[in-house]
């Protein structure tokens, strides 16, 4: 769906171009749309995000009734990993009102640390990161005894059959492709185990 000129993994600026494509799904599964308008180069672009007025107000946990999303069965500790600080804080944010317990980090090596202290049943890694990319944070954790049993999911916006392997390669469970969809996301982490022989992405 994307293309990037630099697909070095420890890229230190820039990202996929996929932020609208997240804000368009996000809004989208809430019954509302986006329009985004320029003048023109160097004039500065205008978004504008329209969304419907709730009919009811309740004291439960909200999730768009447009979709097939409920909340998780099984509450599951996650752990996200993205040097992209809003995309991170999003993520996590839909995942907890899945339900889930989530905590993140923004580098490879916070990553590994934190992965330690936390102890999630799933990391969901980004690949491309400065300090220390998600594929050698994958292998570190993997070296470690506390390791073996997570679920860790590579989470990119490559997805050729290279990209893929790569990810086995380095010790994933499965590749997760940018922007990933939250009700296959969902049904995905409640049935993933490590026990299992192969995690469906």
């Amino acid at each position: 769906m994307f293309s990037q000129v630099d697909r070095s993994i420890e890229r230190t600026t820039g990202g996929l171009g996929i932020g609208l494509a997240l804000v368009k799904g996000i809004v989208e599964m809430h019954g509302g749309k986006i329009h985004a308008w320029s003048e023109g180069l160097g004039l500065g672009s205008t978004f504008t995000v329209t969304l419907p007025l709730s009919r009811q107000r309740t004291n439960s946990t909200y999730l768009p009734a447009e979709t097939d999303i409920q909340p998780a069965d099984t509450r599951r500790k996650v752990l996200v990993v993205d040097d992209n600080r809003d995309s991170a804080k999003s993520m996590a944010a839909l995942l907890r009102l899945l339900g889930h317990e989530v905590q993140t980090a923004n580098d490879g090596i916070e990553a590994i640390s934190l992965a330690e202290q936390f102890e999630p049943d799933v990391i969901l890694m980004d690949v491309g990161m400065p300090k220390l990319n998600g594929y050698d944070a994958t292998q570190e954790i993997r070296k470690q005894p506390w390791g073996q049993k997570i679920v860790i999911l590579a989470l990119t916006g490559w997805g050729q059959d290279a990209d893929r392997e790569r990810s086995r390669d380095a010790q994933c469970d499965g590749h997760l492709v940018k922007p990933v969809n939250l009700s296959d996301l969902s049904k995905l982490l409640s049935t993933m185990t490590r026990d299992a022989d192969h995690v469906q992405t």
